[in-house]
């Protein structure tokens, strides 16, 4: 049975942590592309979530189900478990092989769920040209526009819009909510505004540090609270609020006057 944990095949888990060469060499000598360890992660999952593209590849074209979850409850998915990281390549194998792309996990997260609120603007980008459904909610009902624009990503905010978010009748409270959100945001202090959600979780007094970065052409801005010097928690968003506001601006009949600056 191919869906039994495994037992004496360490050698696919280990060779995904090495290289391509290694993922061969165990399939060739036995080694089951459904492969399971003994919490029930699929050998198929440990690939997409350290980013191993050629490995998913090769695991897929061995007969591993792009859908099948992964974990002790079973409730994890590689399409998903991409997504969470930001692994466009690895995204893009698995819905050439079939991934379903609006396929829940457990709690409901889709891929696209995942993407947009973690601002893995062209993971976003490849799920929606792989068929994900822009206009599909997330697991509390969250449209996908409204959480782009909290999150601060005018690059997913851009391709949801190119995809049909907010086009279609019946939208346009979903593009006047994501314009607030954004005319929201963009009048904060995004430093202030991350350091608050943390205090708000874990008490304040703590140390923090704040990073500004470019990721995918965008500034991420990313606070970590510290303890003992040591990086005990963090948030981070992107900083696009504003440009995304005049995105939607023309959207919305009758909306404010986008943020200043």
């Amino acid at each position: 049975m191919t869906n039994e944990p495994i037992r004496d095949e360490p050698s696919l888990f280990d060779a995904l942590h090495e290289d391509e060469n290694a993922v061969v060499r165990a399939l060739r000598a036995g080694a089951r592309a459904e492969s399971s360890d003994e919490e029930g992660t699929t050998a198929l999952y440990l690939a997409t979530v350290l980013d191993r593209p050629g490995a998913v590849r090769l695991l897929l074209a061995a007969g591993a189900d792009p859908d099948r979850a992964s974990g002790p409850e079973a409730g994890d998915l590689p399409l998903c478990g991409a997504a969470c990281g930001g692994h466009t390549e690895v995204v893009r194998a698995l819905l050439s092989a079939g991934a379903r792309p609006d396929l829940r996990e457990e709690f409901g997260f889709t891929a696209l769920r995942w993407a947009v609120g973690l601002g893995h603007a062209p993971t976003v980008e490849a799920l929606l040209a792989g068929g994900a459904d822009p206009l599909l909610p997330g697991p509390e009902g969250e449209p996908m526009l409204v959480l782009a624009a909290r999150r601060g990503s005018a690059r997913t905010v851009r391709a949801l819009l190119a995809h049909g978010a907010g086009a279609i009748p019946g939208q346009a409270d979903v593009v006047a909510r994501a314009l607030a959100e954004a005319l929201r945001l963009a009048a904060l202090d995004p430093e202030r505004e991350l350091l608050g959600r943390l205090e708000e979780a874990y008490g304040p007094g703590l140390d923090a540090v704040v990073r500004r970065e470019g990721r995918d052409g965008e500034e991420t801005v990313t606070v970590e609270l510290l303890r003992d010097g040591v990086p005990s928690a963090g948030a981070d968003q992107h900083t696009g609020h504003a440009e995304i506001a005049a995105l939607l601006h023309g959207l919305t009949p009758g909306a404010p006057p986008t943020a200043p600056g």
